[in-house]
Formats: C-alpha cells, sequence, structure tokens
C-alpha cells in the first residue's frame, strides 16, 4: 500500500530550521500497526496522523519510529500548517482530539500556529547527582538555586537547569543512562535549558528522549511550554513576561528553531498554556507498507 506523507520543518526559524514532523493527511484507513510501521520508515521523531473525529474538528494521533505518545507538540505546528498550505483548513480556531484530552489550535494570518496546552502539573523531583552523572557534567554544572523536576503540559518531562551557556553547549550525555532514568520516572526525556547570560532573559533549550528513539530533538512544543511554567513558578519570569515568550532550541543541531510560549494568569493561578511557530520547508514524499 502507498503512503502520501508529508513532512514540514516546525518552529522553524530559517528554511533548514525547526524541527521535521511527518504529517499523514488521511489516515482513518490505517491501523494502529500501520501507523507504526510509517513513522518507523519515515524515520522522524514524530509523524502525525490526521483522521475524522466525533468530538473535534480532527483527531491527531503522534508516533515516534517507536512508541505512540499522547502528544507532541511541533508535530500539531507541522500537521495545522500542512493542512493550512494544502487548502484543508483556513485561518481561525479549530480543535484536536488527542490522547491528551482535546485542545485548542489557533491558525494566524501569519501563518503561525498557536495550541493549547493542558495546565502544568509539577511532579517529583529528582536528586541532581543522578541527572549529572548521565550528561557527564558535574552537580556544580547544574543551578544550585532551583530544582531538577518533572513538570507536565500534556507530557511529563525532566525540567534540568544548566548554569550557563557553555556547559549546556558543550553537554555530551550518556544516551544509555537517560534511558533507563527515563524509564524509571515514567518520562519522555530531558529538557535542560539556561539563559543567554546572568543579565540577559533569553533562554536556550537541548532536549534528548532517547528512549523514545529521539537522541536530541531541535524544537520541542510541550516541553518548552512544561518549561516556561516552571520558570514561572519558581519567579525566573514574571507573569508579565509570560504573556509572550520564546525559547531559542536547535542551534546544537544546526537546526535554529524558536517556540513561542503564551501563560495567562487568573487568580495567581496559570490558567491557559498556549505554545507555538511557523513550519516552513513543506515536502511530500511517497512510501510504502
Amino acid at each position: 500500500m502507498e503512503i502520501k506523507v508529508f513532512k514540514i520543518n516546525a518552529f522553524a526559524k530559517t528554511e533548514i530550521g525547526g524541527n521535521p514532523a511527518g504529517v499523514v493527511t488521511n489516515a482513518d484507513e490505517l491501523s494502529e500497526n500501520d501507523m507504526k510501521k510509517i513513522a518507523g520508515i519515515v524515520g522522524l521523531s514524530e509523524t502525525a496522523f490526521v483522521m475524522k473525529s466525533d468530538v473535534a474538528d480532527f483527531r491527531v494521533r503522534f508516533f515516534t519510529p517507536t512508541e505512540e505518545v499522547d502528544l507532541c507538540g511541533h508535530a500539531t505546528i507541522g500537521t495545522f500548517s500542512t493542512l493550512l498550505k494544502k487548502g484543508y483548513i483556513q485561518c481561525g480556531n479549530y480543535t484536536q482530539e488527542t490522547k491528551a484530552g482535546i485542545l485548542n489550535v489557533a491558525v494566524r494570518e501569519d501563518a503561525s500556529i498557536m495550541m493549547n496546552q493542558a495546565k502544568p502539573n509539577f511532579y517529583e523531583m529528582i536528586e541532581k547527582t543522578e541527572i549529572a552523572d548521565s550528561l557527564n557534567i558535574s552537580v556544580a554544572d547544574i543551578n544550585e538555586a532551583l530544582p531538577v523536576q518533572i513538570v507536565s503540559t500534556g507530557i511529563k518531562d525532566i525540567i534540568i537547569p544548566i548554569r550557563n551557556m557553555n556547559v549546556l553547549c558543550g553537554i555530551k550525555p550518556d544516551f544509555s543512562m537517560i534511558s533507563n532514568i527515563s524509564k524509571k520516572y515514567n518520562v519522555i526525556g530531558y529538557h535542560l535549558y539556561a539563559r543567554n547570560s546572568l543579565n540577559n532573559s533569553s533562554v536556550h533549550c537541548r532536549n534528548f528522549a532517547p528512549l523514545y528513539g529521539i537522541p536530541e530533538e531541535s524544537a520541542t512544543g510541550t516541553s518548552n511550554g512544561a518549561l516556561a511554567c516552571y520558570l514561572l513558578k519558581y519567579n525566573q519570569i514574571t507573569p508579565e513576561y509570560a504573556k509572550n515568550v520564546s525559547f531559542a532550541q536547535g542551534d546544537s543541531m544546526n537546526r535554529p528553531s524558536e517556540i513561542m510560549i503564551s501563560i495567562s494568569m487568573e487568580n495567581d493561578e496559570i490558567d491557559e498554556v498556549r505554545v507555538g511557530g511557523k513550519a516552513l520547508n513543506l515536502k511530500e514524499i511517497k512510501i510504502e507498507i
């Protein structure tokens, strides 16, 4: 059976930047096993499968090369950008049914896509020694003032505050150890960040998810949504700043990416988390399964 798959770079800052996602726009007749095969052949960090839904505008399932995941931010951006570029939808507001719930997606006039994520859940804190060993760094290279903590706005990641940009860029992770720790804590992977400088609020990130077949990822929507909530919780950004903030990722992979986040508050509590960006360089391929 021949399957048409679109490839598109989500959260792209340039044509070669962003995080490539696969998108299958008419997946209703595919079995779960078919989807797993297709995602494995496509070989990108995630491939999205778009289907009809009885409760939302679309149902979307997300597969890594090895596993299904409940939600994927960059593949959502890629999906709705593809639907827009191929004429399935126009600018406006939509809903998608996912395993993380029914989520709102806004398609803006400038072709950027903003997706709603779940409100944050903060889970256990993890000993820094365990994390440092898996990254081949010292405990002193992790910011001593902030915790290493599992946070989720749809899927769980371990948020890791790195002391500075030099350390972040130089990290050579032990992927086997990261996989074992990810399995131990039931998370997708690690999301590391550092500030550009002490006097600059610019945030740069790296993401490792080897347990799910993704050694490093150039742009991650759900992880950055969780990170923004973490920064807000620990007073690293203000509620006003959190209304319109962007994080950089992918520079270590020569795939410059920009992830936009918008958090709204009500009664001093996070009321809404939205993550988005643009997608560029749409291509079409055909594969056989």
